[in-house]
């Protein structure tokens, strides 16, 4: 009978563990979203990722099939509340263009603003790169691998999710199955390190990801279902 070490029988059921509990080898914990991160009240988290969610509305609809919303804020501005610098909302839909997720969005409407000659910034190509490392960036759900990396190369100061990945993995979404904290544990050697803050405002982040593949559940506010999806209403 072949015996097998300790260390491979270990290493071979933690493999199976992962792969029969659909979750990262490499997770980490990450800090309760209630906490004062970065001496910013849990309020005020809050308030942002409201704003990310309203993206949807003021860009797209109220119920987006994509419903994904992003916020980037200047939390170093003023009392430190923050100013809101841009959106973006997932436009694959009205683009085409299968990299524009809500976060790659805004992250292009902020280089627009920030660069704009007739803008509030008035920034060069240059100062607006090194800006980001000032800026927090508010999502309703998290981001994709390609998200997550373009948020660290980019640089940006604090990067704040609502829904989780598990989660809309567990709701139906099709998910590249690796989260947000296994991507920046693997940026080490990216400048200006990023803070992570998850699960933020879940209670009003999950319900704009959950009517999608299951026809019982209510629509998003503003909305109501005709022919099998969620329409405005307004």
């Amino acid at each position: 009978m072949k015996i097998i070490s300790r260390p491979r029988f270990c290493s071979s059921l933690l493999l199976i563990c992962c792969i029969f509990n659909f979750v990262s080898c490499h997770q980490q914990p990450i800090a309760d979203p209630n906490l004062a991160i970065n001496g910013i009240p849990s309020s005020t988290r809050a308030h942002w990722m409201r704003i990310a969610n309203q993206a949807l509305s003021d860009l797209v609809s109220p119920c987006p099939f994509g419903a994904f919303g992003t916020a980037v804020v200047n939390h170093t501005a003023g009392d430190g509340f923050g100013d809101l610098v841009c959106i973006g909302a997932n436009s694959i839909a009205a683009t085409g263009n299968p990299s524009l997720h809500g976060e790659m969005a805004a992250i292009n409407n902020c280089t627009t603003v920030l660069t704009d000659p007739e803008g509030p910034y008035k920034l060069t190509a240059s100062q607006a790169q090194a800006a980001f490392t000032s800026l927090s960036l508010y999502t309703n759900a998290e981001s994709c691998p390609m998200c997550a990396s373009a948020i660290r190369w980019a640089g940006f100061k604090e990067y704040i999710y609502g829904t989780s990945i598990d989660t809309l993995i567990r709701r139906g979404w099709g998910q590249i199955r690796i989260g947000s904290i296994e991507v920046f544990e693997q940026s080490f050697d990216l400048a200006n390190p990023t803070r992570l803050t998850g699960e933020v405002l879940t209670n009003e982040t999950d319900p704009y990801f959950f009517w999608q593949y299951d026809p019982d559940y209510p629509c998003p506010k503003g909305c109501e279902r005709q022919e099998g999806s969620c329409r405005s209403s307004v």
